[in-house]
């Protein structure tokens, strides 16, 4: 069955998009709320992520992967 224009406009009225709230974290930078740091890995208080950890695998990786490329 066909819809009018007004039940579809209605339809649609809920799927408008949210902003994101944003906090400030303990060592300034902003991060989406309720989500671990990407600068510190702190998530209220304690460090939950190891920062340092990721970037040096993820060097690590991309070596990995450009000696893979150079043979």
């Amino acid at each position: 069955m066909r819809h009018t224009r007004a039940h579809t406009a209605n339809r649609r009225s809920h799927h408008a998009l949210k902003a994101q709230t944003l906090a400030t974290c303990e060592c300034g930078a902003v991060r989406v709320s309720h989500r671990a740091c990407a600068s510190c890995g702190r998530y209220r208080g304690r460090v939950v992520v190891d920062v340092a950890k990721k970037a040096t695998a993820k060097v690590a990786r991309k070596a990995k992967k450009e000696a893979a490329t150079k043979k």
